[in-house]
């Protein structure tokens, strides 16, 4: 059995999918846990065919002890946690628990010679490594947006509930604080305007924003913007650290082009570069570049954006 977990519904359907092709190629089950969801049915049609539901929230304690329980029950080939800040968390802690392998940031896995491979960006992003778990059950994250949903089995599944009394812990939650959710999430963006440290002043972000809301799109930003500078909270931050997007329009706006960054966006179908320096690295990432002064640039792009609306 192939067991999928993730506290990000979006990911769980897009990690089903790729576990549904692998367990119909070794002629195997997936079942996917849920951790007080609604609208968990849904998972049948994406490739489940077992929910495993837990009424109760998806704290790190608790998806141990359960992926734990399970583990012991159903003894799975495969566990494929998605790659969210809890994720990373539980996937460590169970492959830790378990006396497992953990392929972290996996982008992609089949069955090769026999045995599963998993792929992984390395160094960067400059190489692509294939590994082998040895021992069972094998553990992988994937970042959330790799795998697109397939939707296409109509056959309902088993739906197990799991009463579930959480064992004695250390730790008291005081109180749960809901992030205000983003009007656009960064990961789904179909078009990206994204700032690095060539712009001068925090203020002068509201002209990138321009161009990403006249392009219909949203902003993003390198690690320096983000992380060093905190001129914009890391929702917005692409790169190897933060973010990897895949949109159909990638402007990047005074970034150098580090590989980290690069790796970031490896898979957006289309990349302008706008630089004031020809040796930026972005320049042999992109399809296509500008060099010359943002400030110049980028408002004369929104005028003539405005024109043809």
């Amino acid at each position: 059995m192939i067991l999928v977990f993730s506290d990000d519904n979006e990911t769980a359907l897009g990690i089903l999918g790729k576990g549904r092709e692998i367990a119909d190629s070794v002629k195997s089950e997936v079942g996917v846990i849920s951790f007080g969801n609604g609208g968990e049915d849904a998972f049948f049609a994406y490739g489940a065919d077992r929910i495993y539901s837990i009424d109760s929230q998806p704290f790190a304690d608790r998806v141990v002890e359960v992926i734990s329980n399970l583990n012991e029950q159903y003894r799975p080939e495969m566990i494929l946690i998605g790659g969210t800040k809890l994720g990373k968390e539980v996937a460590a802690r169970i492959a830790q628990r378990l006396g497992a392998g953990c392929v972290t940031d996996c982008i992609d896995f089949s069955i090769e010679g026999g045995h599963m491979a998993f792929k992984r960006l390395v160094l960067g992003g400059r190489f692509l490594a294939a590994l082998r778990l040895l021992r069972k059950p094998q553990i992988a994250t994937i970042p959330p947006g790799r795998f697109e949903k397939k939707a296409g089995k109509t056959a309902r599944g088993e739906k197990i509930i799991i009463p579930f009394t959480p064992a004695g812990s250390k730790i008291q939650v005081m109180e749960i604080k809901k992030k205000a959710p983003q009007e656009l999430n960064i990961e789904e963006a179909d078009i990206i305007v994204s700032v690095g440290r060539g712009i001068k002043n925090k203020e002068d972000i509201g002209l990138i924003k321009s161009l990403a809301d006249t392009l219909g799109g949203a902003v993003g930003c390198s690690r320096s913007i983000a992380a060093d500078l905190k001129w914009l909270p890391e929702e917005h931050w692409v790169g190897l650290s933060g973010h990897r997007v895949k949109p159909r329009l990638y402007i990047a706006i005074g970034i150098s082009g580090q590989v980290q960054h690069i790796a970031g966006i490896r898979d957006a179908k289309t990349i302008i570069a706008i630089n004031n320096d020809p040796n930026a690295p972005i320049f042999k990432a992109c399809d296509y570049g500008i060099v010359g002064d943002l400030y110049e640039i980028v408002p004369g792009l929104i005028e003539i954006l405005k024109k043809q609306v």
